[in-house]
């Protein structure tokens, strides 16, 4: 059993300011709307509904949060980009998140969610380069990857690794599928080496 099955909700906020401050360690999910944050959360935790999910792209509206213990939680961030939503409401959404990623002290990394057929668009590299000015490890999961035959899907990764050395970060790079499961045991690998979990503990749930 995954350490991440533990995940349970503990709150949703509008903004940073109504979070309290944690002196533990968040790993934050973020990605255009629509790319399957919340499906990949569900996934990593063995969870159908912890994270909600639609085919309606811009769904998440709040900073949502979900504890694995008193020491370590999951973040799933509002989309950016595009989503069937009022501009001002948009805007508001992208406040939020530019408040929560340069404010936040506890966040110990961030995974950035692309569709592996439309990766990297601008809003995609604007947050990555973010990432990487603040020092922290990014992980790229290229979602949606059975939709891609083998073949292609490998060549989408390789694309995406060389044109992610420009960035000059601690940045890690994998096909990723909420239905097939195709690169969910390198997802939680790396992020229990972000969230310092002991691989003992892991192993005994």
């Amino acid at each position: 059993m995954s350490y991440f099955t533990k995940a349970t909700f503990l709150t949703s906020a509008p903004s940073i300011s109504h979070l309290s401050d944690f002196d533990g360690m968040e790993v934050a999910f973020a990605g255009r709307s629509n790319a399957g944050k919340s499906s990949a959360l569900n996934k990593l935790t063995r969870q159908n509904s912890l994270a909600r999910t639609s085919k309606t792209p811009g769904r998440t509206q709040l900073i949502n949060l979900f504890e694995l213990d008193e020491r370590r939680r999951l973040v799933d961030l509002p989309g950016y980009g595009y989503a069937k939503v009022p501009l001002e409401m948009k805007l508001k959404w992208q406040k939020n998140l530019g408040e929560y990623l340069e404010n936040r002290k506890c966040l110990k990394g961030l995974v950035v969610l692309m569709d592996i057929r439309h990766p990297l668009k601008d809003l995609d590299q604007n947050l990555i380069y973010w990432a990487v000015d603040a020092k922290l490890p990014v992980l790229l999961l290229l979602t949606k990857a059975d939709k891609l035959k083998s073949g292609k899907r490998k060549q989408q990764v390789m694309m995406v690794r060389e044109a992610s050395m420009a960035f000059c970060g601690d940045i890690t790079v994998h096909a990723f599928s909420s239905l097939t499961g195709i690169g969910l045991n390198e997802a939680e690998n790396l992020l229990l080496d972000w969230f310092e979990v002991p691989r003992k503990l892991d192993a005994s749930l």
